[in-house]
């Protein structure tokens, strides 16, 4: 029997981590599956024969997408080439919908079955009225993460199967909150503050200076505060140092790999909206959340495309309500981040209420075993294929 081939697409930063842990779990129920991938450097690290990197072309919004238009397009020729030559059994897409529908939808026209493990959150933004018939129509099975997900998808006619959120199995700390600090040289009675404030490159420019500014309004309420900053990838480190240097605020970078161990070992996460908002609630670290775009691209958004969504922040949109507190574009000032920051900080009732809803949601996130119960779905429509 000829072996079996899958290739993957994804991008960002959280796409390639699934990516990664999705690729173990299906090398370890079948070792000789020939796997290559659009990704980047965690799923590049097992050894996947990668098509491209994709981590440098992620975006939120249409001026920030423009840079990126050529090099995807590139990518996309390649795609159509490799997959003339090489035809996969099945394709695999991971979240990255700007790409990732193009691939789906190249990957149907050579009749090449399409599962979409963590659709795009078309539920939420439904920026372009197409694009969720296009996801049904390619996709023969869409594996949902959020039971909302999952519900938008049936409505709309997809094949849908809800396995949960697979952090539910990845964000767990390898150590004990004791231990990290004393790593850290962060005594229990300092607060720490992990300030995560970048995974696309346009956060650098439209939310990493807010973040820093809000970090040393907090220093000077709170001179003891401790600031932990977290890179999420090594791309973005040396910018990342300078802006905190630039601003006055004594931090130390959390040690590569050890992202769990800060999250479970603070006392608040000052951050973006993103994958790091679930990664802290399922930690149980309090939270205050900020985004900012370009200012051309809301306008273009609100004006032209009527674009409206009731939260941002992946926390908040498990059951759709205001769990973890939320700042968008002109209303992410360095004063409201500062308010909601010294409540978390200096307020043991408003941190515990925070913390009893993260129980009340881990609870819809489903049980453990998500990676798995994804591997062998794509295994099984692998075999039906075969």
């Amino acid at each position: 029997m000829a072996s079996q081939r899958l290739f993957i697409s994804t991008g960002e930063v959280s796409g390639d981590l699934h990516g990664s842990f999705l690729i173990q779990a299906l090398r370890e129920r079948r070792p000789e599956l020939e796997i290559e991938a659009l990704g980047g450097q965690r799923m590049a690290a097992l050894g996947v024969p990668m098509l491209g990197d994709t981590m440098t072309l992620s975006s939120i919004g249409v001026v920030e997408a423009i840079p990126y238009i050529l090099p995807t397009l590139r990518i996309q020729n390649r795609l159509k080439s490799f997959f003339d030559r090489y035809r996969p059994d099945l394709v695999v897409l991971i979240d990255y919908i700007g790409a990732n529908v193009r691939v789906g939808r190249l990957a149907r026209k050579l009749g090449i079955p399409v599962v979409y493990y963590i659709a795009p959150q078309e539920w939420v933004w439904s920026t372009f009225r197409g694009d969720t018939a296009r996801i049904v129509t390619f996709s023969d099975l869409i594996l949902a993460i959020f039971p909302e997900e999952a519900r938008y998808y049936e409505r709309h006619g997809g094949n849908v199967r809800w396995i949960g959120h697979p952090l539910i199995d990845i964000a767990q700390a390898r150590t004990s909150r004791a231990a990290f600090r004393e790593l850290m040289q962060t005594p229990e009675a300092s607060p720490a503050v992990v300030l995560a404030p970048a995974s696309r490159s346009q956060e650098l420019q439209h939310l990493m200076p807010l973040l820093f500014e809000t970090a040393r309004a907090i220093e000077h309420t709170l001179p003891a505060v401790r600031f932990w900053i977290s890179a999420s990838t090594p791309r973005f480190r040396e910018a990342i140092e300078q802006a905190a240097a630039a601003s006055g605020i004594a931090f130390q970078f959390v040690p590569e790999g050890r992202n769990y161990d800060a999250l479970a070992a603070a006392d608040l996460l000052l951050t973006k909206s993103g994958t790091v908002n679930l990664e802290a609630a399922l930690l149980d670290l309090p939270q205050v959340v900020a985004y900012r775009v370009d200012p051309r691209t809301i306008w273009v958004a609100r004006n032209l495309m009527g674009f409206k969504i009731p939260f941002m922040c992946p926390v908040n949109l498990v059951d759709m309500s205001p769990i973890v507190p939320e700042f968008l574009q002109e209303k992410a000032t360095v004063e409201a981040l500062t308010a909601a920051s010294l409540e978390l900080l200096t307020n043991p009732q408003a941190a515990a209420r925070m913390r009893s809803e993260y129980a009340r949601i881990r609870a819809l996130l489903g049980d453990a075993g998500v990676v798995d119960r994804a591997a062998d779905a794509i295994l099984e429509m692998l075999d039906k294929r075969g």
